[in-house]
């Protein structure tokens, strides 16, 4: 479905959220598991883009949202496990394989981060 016309500001707002979420897209790709962080990154990305041309239905939003969060509640004892930890500044070095919990910690947030970009597109 065609999209009525959106304002400037929401249409500046989806390029910048497309243009973030590209970047965070091929960011993945170094990851040991790159495929599937690809895939929910660029899919936030299309999204945003997207809506600045057609109407996606909210009922599609409402199920990747939901399954972002089931996926993300799946990393939540990491990012617990991240918060009991006296030296919170290692989350922003390299992945340690001694300390899952980090990357745990960090998938769990780069969810909400995603997620939040789709209640974006669910609010207009």
């Amino acid at each position: 479905m065609i999209k009525a016309s959106l304002s400037k500001s929401k249409k500046i707002t989806n390029s910048v959220l497309f243009i973030l979420f590209t970047l965070f897209a091929v960011i993945q790709l170094n990851d040991p598991d790159p495929m599937h962080w690809f895939l929910i990154y660029m899919g936030v990305a299309v999204i945003s883009l997207g809506s600045n041309f057609i109407t996606i239905p909210k009922a599609i939003i409402v199920l990747i949202i939901l399954g972002l969060l089931v996926y993300a509640a799946m990393h939540f004892m990491f990012l617990i496990d991240w918060l009991q930890t006296e030296n919170k500044s290692e989350i922003l070095g390299e992945m340690v394989y001694e300390k899952p919990y980090l990357e745990g910690s960090r998938e769990f947030l780069g969810l909400l981060i995603a997620v939040g970009a789709l209640l974006y597109q669910l609010k207009r």
